[in-house]
This record gives C-alpha cells, sequence and structure tokens, in this order.
C-alpha cells in the first residue's frame, strides 16, 4: 500500500495497489474457514476440511452420482470420485443404489455428513455476528451487498476446489 499526498487538498492519501483487494478478499475467506474448521474439530467433526464442505453441498439434499458431484464442482469424474471414497471413510457420504436405474450409484449424505452442513451454518452465523459487531452491521450488509451486486448471480459457486486446482 503507498501513501501519497493529494497536492489538491494537501492530505495524505491511502491509495491501494489493484493487487491487494483479491488477497483481502481471500484473506477473509481463509479467516473464517480456519476458523469455522477449528470450531468444528472441537465439536466432533476433526477430519473435516474446506474442500469437504464443498462436495457435501455439490451432494445436496436429494444425492448426486460421481459424474454430476464432478460437474458441480469443476473436477473429473475420478478426482470427483476420489474425494467420495473420502467421504465415505470419514461417515460424511454413502453410495447407494439409485432407485430409478439399478446400474448406477447415488451418493447421498449420511446423518454424520447432515450434522457437519448444520453445525456449519452455526458456526458461520456466529462468526457473521462477530464480524457485524467489529464492522458494525450496517458496514458488514453494504459489504455483502456490494461483493454480490459486483459478482452478480452466479457469484457463489462450489467449482472453487477445482478452479484453484486448474
Amino acid at each position: 500500500m503507498d501513501n501519497v499526498v493529494d497536492q489538491n487538498v494537501n492530505q495524505v492519501v491511502d491509495q491501494r495497489n489493484g493487487f491487494e483487494l483479491p488477497l483481502l478478499l481471500f484473506a477473509g475467506f481463509r479467516t473464517i474457514i480456519d476458523e469455522l474448521h477449528a470450531e468444528l474439530a472441537r465439536q466432533g467433526h476433526p477430519d473435516a476440511r474446506p474442500a469437504h464442505g464443498f462436495a457435501l453441498q455439490a451432494i445436496g439434499a436429494d444425492g448426486a452420482t460421481a459424474t454430476e458431484i464432478g460437474r458441480r464442482l469443476g473436477v473429473s469424474k475420478q478426482a470427483a470420485g476420489k474425494t467420495v471414497d473420502r467421504l465415505e471413510a470419514l461417515g460424511y457420504a454413502a453410495r447407494v443404489d439409485d432407485p430409478g436405474d439399478a446400474r448406477r450409484k447415488v451418493v447421498r449424505l449420511t446423518p454424520h455428513g447432515v450434522d457437519l452442513l448444520a453445525r456449519s451454518a452455526a458456526v458461520f452465523d456466529r462468526i457473521r455476528g462477530r464480524w457485524a459487531v467489529e464492522l458494525g452491521e450496517r458496514r458488514l450488509r453494504e459489504l455483502e451487498d456490494g461483493i454480490a451486486r459486483l459478482t452478480g448471480p452466479s457469484g457463489f459457486r462450489l467449482d472453487a476446489a477445482g478452479w484453484f486446482g486448474g
């Protein structure tokens, strides 16, 4: 960050470089996610990782095939399959027969997976509440609204893990 003197008003102006915005946004994201996972570990989910949350969201309430999960996450079917293997090993998801096609398997959330998502939502709400106290509710809402306006209706995407890796 460079401080410059605005010659018109003879004041020091805090001028940020363009590259700082994505770094600050990512730092905020990372701070929230690290706090979330520390709390989830205390609440009985010590092996949960950020990528697991994206994958559980991609599975969704109705379940999904490995192909659908891969498409939603922006990764190959094979990468999605490995993620599902890990989620199964941790007890967050299970492969079950597709009632509409006996040749296919559908990945469904287990009660343990649903518990992880419910606890995550509650922790996110507490973190947001603390940020609102620190920044002020109005400022935080303006920040959220501004980011939502700039990112558009497709701002929230599950393919972040695949995007980072690609």
